[in-house]
């Protein structure tokens, strides 16, 4: 499976790292492609060095103002003109989407991804990766969309709310056996 994953191209805390390794671990060690932004820096650094050390594959998508950062030694690495095409790209190589950490990048991508799934623009299943708790005001903010009318579909069906790696990767797996 190719696993997209958004998520900080920024140095974070340990209560971050740890759990991102872990997860990237898992998606290496169950054959698992990373399909990621490309930048060898941060948490992007992290799951790359974590699915490649554990026999996975690398799919990079960098864009052109940061392919600087990109990652040498990927298995692939396109390099897009702007963050539109990037972001279409990366849900192209997707069969599944894992948003992790990450600031108004990915918050952007994660939005948008969703709004994609609520019109149904791609099947692709998409997880919040809760780590520490980072999503709880966000999950706070869906259900209130939900209970009040603002989405057409079922949360439920939009996206799951994973509390770590473990538990994202087994959804994913029930959904690709599924068929998404």
């Amino acid at each position: 499976m190719n696993i997209c994953v958004f998520c900080s191209a920024a140095d974070l805390d340990d209560r971050y790292v740890t759990p991102a390794r872990q997860f990237a671990e898992l998606i290496g060690k169950g054959g698992h492609a990373l399909v990621w932004g490309g930048s060898d820096t941060g948490l992007m650094k992290v799951m790359a060095d974590g699915v490649q050390e554990a026999g996975g594959k690398l799919i990079g998508v960098s864009v052109e103002f940061l392919a600087h950062k990109a990652r040498a030694g990927a298995d692939e690495m396109v390099v897009t003109r702007d963050l539109a095409e990037r972001k279409a790209q990366l849900l192209a190589r997707a069969d599944a989407v894992v948003v992790m950490v990450g600031g108004t990048g990915t918050l952007d991508e994660a939005t948008e991804i969703l709004e994609l799934r609520k019109h149904g623009m791609h099947r692709t299943p998409v997880v919040l990766l809760n780590t520490a708790g980072f999503y709880d005001g966000l999950k706070e903010q869906f259900r209130r969309m939900e209970a009040e009318g603002f989405l057409p579909i079922p949360l439920t069906d939009l996206v799951f709310f994973a509390d770590d790696g473990a538990a994202a990767l087994a959804y994913l797996e029930e959904r690709a056996g599924a068929g998404a």
